[in-house]
């Protein structure tokens, strides 16, 4: 199996820690970069998941890039919905 560079963690309804601990999994797995996406109401908790993961868990993982950017499409009721987004890249 090839290493990756490179990996994505989506962020959701899942248990706050799931993430913690799927970030911290990669960066152990020998990944280089890891970039973690949330939209909307989950922003928030994106950015906290990479503080904790940088403060408590890996010390050694730098922040290289946030990405902000908002998606448009259209509701159940028609009208046209946009939505913010965030990725967050943490790398060794």
């Amino acid at each position: 199996m090839a290493e990756e560079s490179s990996s994505v963690v989506f962020v959701g309804k899942k248990p706050f820690m799931n993430y913690v601990t799927g970030v911290v999994m990669q960066f152990n797995s020998g990944v280089k970069e890891v970039t973690i996406k949330a939209r909307g109401k989950y922003i928030s908790r994106a950015v906290d998941i990479a503080e904790v993961v940088r403060n408590r868990f890996v010390q050694d993982v730098n922040l290289k890039d946030i990405r902000i950017n908002s998606e448009e499409f259209t509701g159940e009721d028609g009208k046209k919905v946009r939505i913010s987004t965030i990725e967050i890249v943490l790398g060794k």
